[in-house]
């Protein structure tokens, strides 16, 4: 099976222009294959925090000049010029990622999936056109990207460092690191070999031997004993890994105690991470993540609608309609 080759074409405006946001796009991305190009549109100074990001993913950018009325078509014309250029003149990309949910590129995604090429599309929920959901091979909300668990790096000792050669991550931020990206697959499991590879995408200096470990399969072995949460095996000679099923029967459990201040707590973290607005099944998948056996019955309610209602009395949210008719909730 061979590797997925990326484009990516982000709309600045629409990603919320930080960096923790820009990674968290790029780490989706990475997960799924190579980014052989990378654009950024509408980037002016004050953007100047994404340098970095920018840099080290070698993302080129397209300036911001304004003049007139439409600066912002003028960038989205910008984009569909460059994404069919890029599917027409460079083979080797046969998937394109675009960071927008406007319906406008609603022809560029008919154009690129009659090309043979797999289209992502990722979005806040608040701006994404339900016809640009529809059309894209594949669709992520934005709102998921950013509240996803991610391994936060933890200051460790210099020795510790020094004994790592450099190790970028700790050993449980590797873990929760791996653990994401099996949350990605469809059956949560995957080959050692193509775990590797997508690390090493990641993490380019990635290394097993830096935890210790001459084989990556002993580092397998490392990452999967003493948690709960993964399994290794062998299958068909294969070395194999993935996240332990049954660990669900062991984590928390919503109540018609709890379930309020849960509730609260995901949407506070949507709002620490600037989105105003998500759409009702973001939080429902936010719930989810956090207590894998949720169901609306358990805690009292016969649909999610009804917890809805329930949170606009408690005053967390305001339920509203956009022009789409598409519930969106406008958190308080």
């Amino acid at each position: 099976m061979g590797t997925t080759n990326f484009a990516v074409f982000v709309d600045l405006e629409n990603a919320g222009a930080k960096e923790s946001m820009l990674n968290n796009i790029i780490e989706k991305v990475k997960i799924r294959g190579d980014i052989l190009l990378g654009k950024v549109y509408g980037y002016t100074d004050r953007y100047s925090n994404l340098k970095e990001c920018l840099l080290s993913n070698t993302f080129s950018v397209v300036p911001s000049l304004r003049y007139g009325k439409n600066q912002k078509n003028n960038l989205d014309i910008q984009l569909v010029i460059d994404a069919m250029e890029v599917a027409y003149t460079n083979p080797l990309i046969d998937s394109f990622c675009i960071v927008s949910g406007d319906s406008d590129y609603m022809p560029l995604v008919g154009r690129l999936k009659a090309m043979g090429k797999h289209v992502l599309g990722i979005s806040r929920s608040e701006v994404a056109s339900g016809i640009f959901i529809k059309a894209c091979n594949e669709f992520i909300f934005l709102e998921s990207v950013a509240t996803a668990s991610k391994p936060k790096k933890t200051a460790r000792p210099a020795q510790e460092q020094d004994a790592d050669h450099g190790a970028d991550l700790s050993l449980d931020e590797m873990r929760k690191l791996v653990i994401t990206i099996l949350q990605d697959q469809d059956e949560d499991q995957m080959y050692a070999s193509t775990l590797k590879d997508t690390l090493m995408r990641l993490h380019p200096d990635f290394n097993e031997r830096n935890y210790g470990c001459s084989t990556f399969g002993r580092f397998i072995q490392l990452i999967v004993k003493d948690t709960s949460e993964l399994r290794a095996w062998t299958e068909s000679s294969s070395l194999m890994i993935g996240v332990n099923a049954a660990a669900e029967s062991s984590a928390p459990q919503l109540t018609r105690s709890n379930w309020l201040p849960a509730f609260r707590e995901a949407l506070n973290r949507f709002k620490e991470n600037g989105f105003e607005r998500v759409n009702p099944s973001i939080l429902k998948a936010e719930i989810q993540a956090d207590y894998p056996s949720f169901e609306e019955r358990q805690i009292g309610f016969k649909k999610f609608s009804d917890i809805m209602k329930a949170l606009e009395k408690e005053g967390l949210l305001v339920v509203e309609m956009d022009e789409q008719h598409t519930m969106l909730l406008k958190i308080c």
